[in-house]
């Protein structure tokens, strides 16, 4: 039994060892080409990437630490750079210090961005215009009211009385007022000069200051300034503090769609009445607000499949409804000021491979970028793999055919005059032994068979001829 069951396994083994020899040329060209298109293609991702966020406390910064916990379950280190707000982060991917940042709409130059290869992956949110300012900053007119008569007939004196504030709802109220426009490198002090600007009012004609938003909130609420500007998303604890600070209040932009015209980044957003806090009724009314849209921005450098990953997971962080915005407004590529990348427009627009949700991203992603080398490798292949077969087959009949050319100088030696017989039947004897050793597949049985009746059949002619010669 165990003699059989070794022989069962030395024939498998045969089996398998001339199957990949015989297979080996077509496996070692194949395997080539993949390794030359894996070269090539680069198809996995390196390890670590810079995202370019904020400044500590920001929003920038809080979606930075989502994207680098969500990134590290595929194994992706994000390295955040503490930066002072979007013109330093289209700086960092200007220069190559950043692989990924997020820039506030108005904030790039499309041509010579463009041009240098910074790309988008989508826009993420929007980022209101918020304008706070101290009602009590506004100062009423006073006006002498018209002497009036009592009830006994006598004239009363003329008095003062003040007439109603009116709510700050344009940019050219501000002029005299204790702005402060956010920090340099935020992006905000280039816009609000611009929208200035558009109003007539220059430098001169306010009293700026570059305080970052915690500062200015203090000093906004202490009365060390009359109004502050910031750019920021509604989630920003300062944004909630101050819509709920008394004697507060935010600028409903009057000129709102006008300022959506002349200035292409930004646009006009509503928030709504008591959307903050219902029970307190924040705000007590829509408010119109000027926006603009923040984008992920990246390099043509960046690899594919990291540009990928961080479209895929904008997908996810970005998606859900706000303020402002719908469910499902974000991200999308219409509010772009760059072109998008290929890597995200197929997330944002189109439909992920089916694979991607059995896969690892490590396996979804080299599938994804190298599945048409594979189907090419597999066009090449068909008709080369046809020789195997017949390598095979050569290669199992030559374990027994290579015997013939011995049986056939001993067949030779027969007819020779004077040949010794005796030692030609010896080593038909030990070629037979040989023979009987031989293992091949049972589909080639025969060959073996063959082999082993044609050394008898000689045997049977040198016995015959050693037969009259001991007579």
């Amino acid at each position: 039994m165990m003699d059989k069951l070794r022989h069962t396994l030395l024939l498998w083994a045969l089996s398998l060892r001339d199957m990949l020899i015989s297979a080996g040329p077509v496996a070692l060209l194949a395997g080539a080409l993949l390794a030359g298109a894996y070269w090539w293609l680069d198809p996995q991702p390196p390890e670590h990437v810079s995202l370019a966020t904020g400044p500590a406390g920001s929003a920038y910064a809080e979606f930075g630490q989502r994207y680098a916990r969500a990134l590290l379950r595929d194994r992706i280190v994000v390295d955040m750079q503490v930066t002072g707000g979007s013109q330093a982060n289209i700086q960092a991917l200007r220069s190559g210090a950043a692989d990924v940042a997020f820039v506030r709409g108005g904030s790039a130059d499309a041509a010579a961005d463009t041009e240098a290869g910074i790309e988008s992956l989508g826009a993420l949110f929007y980022e209101p215009l918020w304008l706070f300012y101290r009602v009590d900053a506004l100062k009423p007119e006073i006006q002498a009211a018209p002497a009036r008569r009592s009830s006994a007939g006598t004239r009363v004196a003329a008095a003062h009385v003040n007439e109603a504030v009116p709510p700050l709802s344009t940019f050219g109220q501000l002029k005299g007022l204790r702005v402060n426009v956010d920090q340099p490198g935020s992006g905000v002090p280039d816009i609000m000069q611009r929208l200035l600007a558009a109003n007539g009012l220059g430098d001169a004609a306010l009293q700026l200051s570059q305080l970052a938003p915690e500062s200015a909130a203090e000093a906004l609420q202490g009365g060390l300034i009359d109004a502050m500007v910031l750019m920021t998303t509604p989630e920003s604890p300062v944004v909630g503090r101050l819509l709920r600070a008394p004697g507060i209040a935010l600028m409903d932009v009057a000129q709102a769609d006008a300022y959506a015209r002349r200035f292409p980044f930004l646009q006009t957003v509503t928030l709504p009445r008591g959307v903050v806090e219902l029970a307190a009724d924040i705000p007590p009314q829509d408010i119109s607000l000027l926006a603009t849209t923040t984008s992920l921005l990246t390099r043509d450098e960046t690899h594919p499949a990291l540009r990928q990953l961080f479209a895929q997971t904008a997908q996810g962080l970005h998606s859900d409804a706000g303020w402002i915005n719908r469910a499902r407004d974000f991200p999308n590529t219409r509010t772009s000021e760059l072109p998008v990348s290929p890597e995200g427009d197929r997330a944002i627009n189109g439909t992920p491979p089916f694979w991607q949700s059995y896969l690892p991203f490590w396996a979804s992603n080299l599938l994804q970028r190298m599945w048409l080398v594979i189907g090419g490798v597999i066009v090449l292949l068909l008709p080369l793999s046809r020789v195997v077969p017949p390598l095979y087959t050569f290669r199992v009949r030559r374990r027994v055919f290579r015997w013939y050319a011995r049986l056939r100088d001993i067949e030779a030696k027969l007819d020779k005059a004077g040949a010794d017989r005796r030692l030609l039947l010896n080593e038909l004897d030990e070629l037979d032994r040989v023979a009987n050793q031989i293992a091949v597949p049972l589909a080639h049985a025969e060959e073996l068979y063959a082999l082993r009746h044609n050394i008898d059949i000689v045997r049977q002619r040198a016995l015959s001829k050693l037969a009259p010669a001991n007579q």
